[in-house]
């Protein structure tokens, strides 16, 4: 076995009610490895992370998780794994250290004190030690949730959406807290919709409909999508907007602020169909190495609707 992969899998598919939820997913992540689910709702992230991590049973495929078989071996997978909903699941009319007692408890810890005060050290709650945890803010709220999460030190984290409606700065400290676990070796599975996250992550796979429709590094992904973008300032841009859509050679586009974000995915075959625009006075135009979300969404694009 080789000690330096946490999950290793192929084949995984899983149907509810006779509907193809994930397809034939293959994925490699390793030891202390951040890696990120990307997708709209519905596409199969949350059933791709509990099939991997032994929450879900998949109807075919084969893998390890853990060093353990994700089909016959989940009772021992499970309790090397930390589960963090997008739900605050904690009570709220017990403090931070009532809580994180109540978890440890539960977990059957013999140090239990011991691994709440490390927990409360870990993630600076020290101060809100005796705080309701009614009355945290939403990004204090997921950092209890994340302390209790770990209290059991597991080897696999997953993360499901984990900071859905926090502060931009919250979100920040959150990812450190996220990056500074994964140093120490804890392999973390993360769903999410923000992009910036997104590019925090080590590695990262984008599903659509259950189907894996690229993965690798966030530079990867982006290199690998051979898609031009152009980034275009000045006036009138919506109406912009609208003359450039359907053209031939353009895919998308985007605003972004007080610009708008041009792309395809024939870089010669775009630049022919901007050449009449380029040079109005009006429009300042200039060459981009396009963002992980202009792949994102050209992908999105790509996939269209759902099969009936």
């Amino acid at each position: 076995m080789n000690t330096d992969v946490a999950i290793d899998v192929r084949g995984l598919s899983k149907s509810f009610d006779g509907k193809r939820v994930v397809q034939d997913l293959q994925l490699q992540v390793a030891r202390g490895e951040i890696f990120g689910f990307l997708g709209p709702n519905g596409s199969g992230k949350t059933t791709s992370i509990r099939m991997l991590c032994g929450l879900l049973i998949p109807d075919a495929g084969e893998g390890l998780c853990l060093g353990y078989d994700v089909i016959r071996d989940t009772a021992h997978i499970k309790r090397e794994v930390g589960y963090m909903t997008q739900r605050f699941s904690l009570y709220e009319d017990l403090s931070v250290e009532e809580n994180l007692d109540f978890v440890a408890r539960i977990y059957g810890v013999s140090n239990r004190a011991q691994l709440v005060a490390a927990a409360i050290e870990r993630l600076g709650l020290g101060h809100r030690r005796e705080q309701l945890a009614g009355t945290l803010s939403g990004g204090w709220k997921q950092r209890l949730a994340l302390a209790a999460t770990t209290l059991h030190n597991p080897k696999l984290l997953l993360l499901d959406e984990p900071t859905a409606g926090v502060d931009p700065k919250a979100r920040r400290d959150f990812w450190l807290a996220i990056h500074q676990l994964a140093a120490q070796g804890i392999t973390v599975l993360v769903s999410t919709h923000y992009m910036d996250e997104a590019e925090r992550c080590h590695r990262l796979a984008y599903l659509s409909y259950g189907k894996v429709l690229t993965q690798g590094t966030p530079g990867a992904v982006v290199a690998g999508s051979a898609l031009s973008t152009w980034i275009v300032t000045g006036a009138a841009l919506m109406q912009l907007a609208e003359t450039l859509q359907g053209l031939p050679g353009v895919a998308q586009v985007v605003p972004f602020g007080d610009a708008l974000h041009v792309s395809g995915n024939d870089a010669a075959q775009l630049e022919s169909a901007l050449a009449p625009f380029l040079t109005r006075a009006d429009l300042v135009w200039t060459r981009a190495h396009p963002s992980l979300e202009d792949v994102f969404i050209q992908l999105v694009s790509q996939a269209g609707d759902r099969p009936s």
